[in-house]
């Protein structure tokens, strides 16, 4: 099988269509860009062919790399894998070269075959770098695509070229959002950019393509930064302009990644000193930081965590083996934030929705939110108005329960009452076909007490939305004692057909994701009950990567949240209740009636519109910092193993089965670090042995809730980690 076809028509223009076998989706691997190869010098050893078309024969061109080759390609490379890596990219580089100067002279820069990029959709990563080295870049009309360098999202940056040619084609500033952020842009937006050269309808694509190479001149196919007199736009490093552009992206990146992204670092730095330099010489340099991110454990965790792994969950990697079990008509018991956006997403997916409430209002009103949705995508010009009637057609609004008849999946967000779910489930299960399967999206009430409610519990799931629903990428599946195959199935295809990552886990207490997060908040209100400053909290967690600080994410989940949670958790667990220090600085908060964000007071103090100003000076009035304060690591370690710790313990007691959900649903659900790759690649890297003797160390100091697991003990026995000892990672 080929990845590439090759062909010349009557005129003496060459044709590489790229069209791997069996997938939907172009992605290169290291086999293709030999044949890539291969092609181009058969086009330009061949005196009848005056130029080249590189296309596609798929609707899109090519989403990137094969990310499963570059994650092995540091195990590829042998003894001595710096090498190994450095010389593999090179050879990626001189394939591009090879287009890029086509055979013309190199003193005359003369005689050379025009190379041009035809487009017909979605051009990513290394789709995007091949026609950065064509001598132009031809997109079809198509605002469903996507054109970018995405790289940086998964901990690596743009490797074959693209950062080199894209900051000369557009200067650092230019360049800086699509390869510091991974921007992508619909082809319109590409050309305005100066990603790309030319826009033309889909059905002259490679008409106008084969236009061009035909009238293409000399001086057409000399790229700027080999012409004599380059200069780069907006100045190079010792440039004014340029010198004031670095400092300010190397000021940028370290606010935005506090140091802990290598990947962004070394970009910047492969900008940096390869603006100082020749066009090839640049390249090395780019190759060599490229290895540098690649020898780099977070960009391979990164890797495996944000697309090996997260890819394998959508494909449904620990699906039950029953039948397509895709939803058809939904049901959604109660119309507020959490029902109204699951109401939304599936509309969105093309799924018919009955919206129920208790009264016709109260529906109308879920749905309107849903409105809300697409009126912003609408003003972003993400949205059509077409777009927006078509779903909101598919959301019935109502408060009677027969119109159910048919749905063979309902899910009830109505208030976190266990008597409340029990009714909707009754009047539900009443109308429901023998088939049909119920879920509750509950965030913490167990799963098989409220399947006691139900006639059929076997049929009775948990599926748990995090919040906002149309913006949060996982979705828990939480199994009850009684759950089966069928509903397992029935809620995993659900969620990939509103394109979400599911997890499936068992039910416990909070099931995952919450009681991970439960424990680093509480350590970070623990430790302000302390004397520890409020500011080296915040700070020591963002500097870890986090997203947001423990009191920051206490603020925008609402203390009487927390409050309500922490007496439920009391009254279920009785002696073995340990918060109780945590629970005096949250009872005093809500009787302060600092609620978080929502109630413009909370840890932080807010503006009349709700914007952040800074840490309640309160806080310290109340419980003073201590006059000696911890270093930052002891306090780092203490917000980070005790997510990871609780991670371990879920994995352990068999709710978390496969630990490529417990990453992937950390990393989306709460924002564990994602440079880290999730929290049982975190452990990986820290080593057993290192994390046994932090958490004996912090056990000693702060007490048992730092306590070892006996799966991490008997882990640093020996040499390896949870990726290589873990019989539930499938290969």
């Amino acid at each position: 099988m080929t990845d590439f076809h090759y062909s010349v028509d009557s005129d003496g223009v060459a044709t590489i269509a790229w069209d791997i076998p069996n997938k939907s989706m172009n992605v290169l691997s290291m086999e293709g860009l030999a044949e890539l190869e291969t092609h181009i010098d058969t086009a330009l050893a061949d005196e009848a062919v005056k130029g080249v078309i590189i296309t596609s024969a798929k609707p899109d061109f090519a989403g990137g790399m094969d990310l499963n080759v570059i994650a092995k390609m540091k195990e590829m490379a042998g003894d001595q894998p710096e090498q190994g890596l450095f010389d593999g990219i090179m050879s990626m580089h001189r394939t591009l070269r090879k287009i890029e100067r086509a055979g013309m002279d190199a003193k005359t820069l003369k005689g050379g075959k025009p190379v041009v990029a035809a487009l017909p959709g979605t051009a990513l990563g290394i789709g995007l770098e091949i026609p950065l080295a064509c001598h132009r870049i031809i997109a079809a009309d198509n605002p469903k695509a996507k054109i970018g360098l995405p790289e940086i999202l998964v901990g690596i940056f743009p490797g074959a070229g693209g950062t080199t040619r894209l900051a000369r084609k557009l200067g650092a500033m230019g360049a800086a959002p699509f390869l510091l952020e991974g921007k992508l842009s619909e082809p319109r937006k590409a050309k305005a950019a100066g990603l790309i050269d030319e826009i033309v309808p889909a059905d002259e694509l490679l008409a106008r393509a084969k236009d061009w190479v035909l009238g293409a001149k000399d001086a057409d196919l000399v790229k700027p930064w080999d012409a004599k007199g380059y200069k780069m736009p907006g100045g190079a490093p010792y440039h004014p302009a340029g010198f004031m552009t670095f400092v300010g992206a190397s000021a940028m990146i370290n606010g935005k990644t506090q140091g802990v992204y290598p990947a962004a670092k070394a970009l910047l730095s492969a900008v940096y000193e390869g603006a100082m330099v020749p066009f090839d010489t640049a390249l090395k340099i780019e190759a060599r930081w490229f290895v540098n991110v690649l020898m780099n454990p977070s960009s391979s965790a990164m890797i495996r965590s944000l697309f090996i792994n997260k890819e394998a969950l959508e494909k449904g990697a620990n699906r039950p083996a029953v039948d397509d079990a895709r939803v058809a008509k939904l049901g959604v018991l109660g119309a507020g934030m959490m029902g109204a956006g699951i109401a939304y997403v599936a509309a969105n997916a093309g799924i018919e929705v009955v919206l129920i409430d208790a009264s016709q209002e109260a529906a109308e009103k879920g749905k309107a939110h849903a409105e809300g949705i697409l009126d912003k995508g609408m003003k972003r010009g993400k949205v059509s108005e077409n777009k927006k009637a078509e779903v909101l057609s598919r959301i019935a609004a109502t408060s009677e329960y027969d119109a159910l008849a048919g749905c063979d999946l309902v899910i009830e967000a109505v208030f976190e009452d266990p008597k409340v779910k029990a009714e909707v489930t009754a009047r539900a299960e009443a109308v429901l076909g023998p088939d049909a399967i119920f879920a509750t999206n509950t965030s913490t009430l167990p799963i098989s007490d409220l399947a006691r409610a139900s006639k059929r519990p076997e049929q009775f799931i948990g599926i748990h939305f995090f919040s906002p629903v149309d913006k949060m990428l996982l979705v828990e599946i939480i199994k009850g004692r009684e759950t089966r195959d069928m509903a397992v199935a029935k809620a995993l295809d659900f969620v990939r057909q509103i394109r979400k990552t599911p997890i499936v886990v068992n039910d416990a207490r909070f099931f995952y994701a919450n009681r991970c997060i439960i424990p680093y908040v509480n350590e970070g209100m623990r430790m302000v009950r302390e004397g520890v400053a409020p500011a080296l909290v915040e700070n020591a967690a963002k500097l870890m990567g986090m997203p947001l600080g423990p009191l920051q994410l206490v603020d925008e989940t609402s203390l009487d949240l927390g409050a309500k949670i922490a007496k439920a958790t009391r009254a279920a667990m009785g002696d073995r209740y340990a918060d109780g220090d945590v629970d005096e600085i949250v009872f005093w908060m809500v009787e302060q009636g600092r609620l978080g964000r929502k109630a413009k007071a909370g840890f932080y103090s807010y503006d009349d519109a709700g914007k952040r100003l800074g840490l309640w000076d309160g806080i310290a009035a109340q419980f003073p910092p201590a006059s000696e304060q911890p270093d930052l690591i002891t306090v780092q370690h203490r917000l980070m193993f005790a997510q990871a710790l609780e991670a371990v313990r879920a994995l352990e007691e068999g709710v978390l089965t496969d630990i490529r959900e417990g990453d992937v649903g950390a990393i989306l659900g709460w924002g564990f670090a994602p440079w880290s790759g999730g929290p049982f690649s975190w452990l990986d890297m820290l080593g057993a042995h290192f994390a046994l003797s932090v958490c004996d160390d912090l056990e000693a100091r702060f007490g048992p809730r730092f306590r070892a697991p006996a799966l991490l003990r008997d882990m640093a026995k020996g040499e390896g980690g949870f990726y290589a000892s873990r019989a539930s990672i499938a290969a």
